[in-house]
């Protein structure tokens, strides 16, 4: 009986490779392997891991961060890579070899990609927008002598201003009239009134038009996304060696001149410190969980997509333990990075790192840009802290959208209809522009 069963079990196994073998496959295991590397390695490994580290006890928040890692993070990320390389089938379609009652959670998968992807595509226009600034032999946010700055506006060692989203004041020199007024940064500024434009809409009830800098960003972002898809897992494999490495050499060449900075070690110092009391809250635990679930990525349905490419007796065991402790490490070293900035600017600004320090976009469009700014060949290393941004931001959502296959009405819309559609809107905005004014303007900051 047991012989009957291994033989069974063999022949099903069989029958299985064989009703996928039309499926596409990576041409190699280095591209799989930098394709997992490139979607879970992400925006938030840099500006979210190193913020959260530090508010949470330093080199102590490690422990529960690792805990999370073995007890949640990594099994889930092995079986959702276990399921997509045994069934060999996507999100939509896995379901029905495991509880078809659940197809509707493939198509929620879906969904919460597209939204995943609209965001991330944003994020990464901003950054866009930020390199074709950076080419110029004086960075944009160096100074308030620009027609978006107000009187508030002050630069650094002139007055104080604010920390990006973090409600302190920093600066140096500190006068008694520039006390009497709130300052700001130039580089806050520049990203909120030149880029976002926050000061022309009052909140979500003003849709105004279309900022057309940025949506030009926007587009150029999507036509990436597509370019690296239009041929399948064939085309993505080869995007993954710019798109996963490169952020990894600029990563090292931060990390390269960060240390060298007067003040870097206070910041790495700050970022590692243990503080082991944070150990008892329970909001610790909570942010650990959180951003290990984030990094890694599980339940988007993009690990499933990525492992349906490979051959069914792939060690996809191995995979989850190299690409999992690779993502954790990168988390790792995107803070050094961070803090040794964020301690060349308290030290140049003789303030403390916590009011220097910031997360989410505040960190990499206001605080970093900065502390950049300061530096010798300023535009040098602007061009390479955003490039490393985009290919961070364009590997996730690229995995993200890989293995939808488009139905026939979609298929008919890109190729035909939408076009045409475009065109003619186009075309009919162009007639009947007229140009308005910056009092009339209004703007939607999301």
């Amino acid at each position: 009986m047991p012989i009957m069963t291994t033989t069974q079990q063999t022949a099903d196994k069989d029958v299985h490779v064989a009703s996928k073998v039309g499926r596409e496959r990576w041409e190699s295991k280095t591209e799989f392997l930098l394709a997992v590397i490139g979607f879970a390695v992400d925006l938030g490994n840099v500006w979210r891991f190193p913020y959260i580290c530090y508010r949470n006890g330093g080199g102590a928040f490690l422990v529960p961060y690792l805990i999370m890692l073995l007890f949640g993070g990594l099994p889930l990320f092995y079986l959702e890579l276990a399921l997509g390389q045994y069934h060999r089938s996507g999100c939509l379609t896995i379901w029905q070899y495991i509880a078809p009652a659940f197809k509707g959670i493939g198509y929620a998968i879906c969904i919460i990609d597209i939204y995943m992807a609209m965001y991330y595509n944003t994020v990464i226009a901003w950054a866009v927008y930020y390199l074709q600034a950076s080419f110029t032999s004086v960075l944009p946010w160096t100074s308030c002598n620009n027609p978006w700055n107000t009187p508030e506006c002050s630069e650094i060692g002139t007055g104080v201003f604010e920390g990006a989203g973090t409600g302190h004041q920093f600066g140096a020199n500190v006068s008694a009239p520039a006390l009497q007024a709130q300052k700001v940064s130039p580089a806050q500024e520049y990203f909120e009134r030149h880029v976002l434009e926050m000061h022309k809409s009052s909140g979500l009830g003003e849709m105004g038009p279309i900022s057309a800098p940025i949506a030009g960003c926007l587009l150029l972002v999507f036509l990436l996304v597509y370019l690296a898809l239009w041929k399948g897992v064939k085309s993505t494999g080869k995007a993954v060696y710019i798109t996963a490495i490169a952020p990894y050499i600029v990563l090292f060449a931060l990390l390269v001149k960060g240390v060298t900075l007067d003040g870097a070690y206070d910041g790495i110092a700050y970022y590692l410190w243990p503080d082991w009391t944070k150990l008892q809250e329970r909001e610790v635990w909570v942010d650990a969980a959180t951003q290990i679930f984030f990094s890694l990525g599980p339940g988007f349905g993009t690990l499933l997509a990525l492992s349906s490419y490979n051959g069914f007796h792939n060690n996809c065991y191995r995979d989850a333990l190299l690409t999992s402790f690779i993502n954790c490490g990168t988390s790792f070293v995107a803070g050094l990075v961070i803090f040794s900035f964020l301690g060349y600017m308290a030290k140049m600004l003789g303030r403390d790192i916590s009011s220097v320090a910031a997360t989410g976009p505040g960190l990499v469009f206001i605080v970093y840009p900065q502390a950049i700014s300061t530096l010798l060949y300023s535009p040098v290393w602007s061009v390479m802290f955003f490039l490393m941004l985009i290919t961070l931001g364009l590997d996730s959502t690229i995995h993200q959208m890989l293995g939808f296959r488009p139905g026939l009405y979609w298929r008919l819309c890109w190729t035909y209809i939408s076009p045409v559609f475009l065109l003619v809107c186009i075309a009919y905005l162009s007639k009947s522009y007229k140009s308005g004014s910056i009092v009339a303007s209004k703007y939607l900051y999301v």
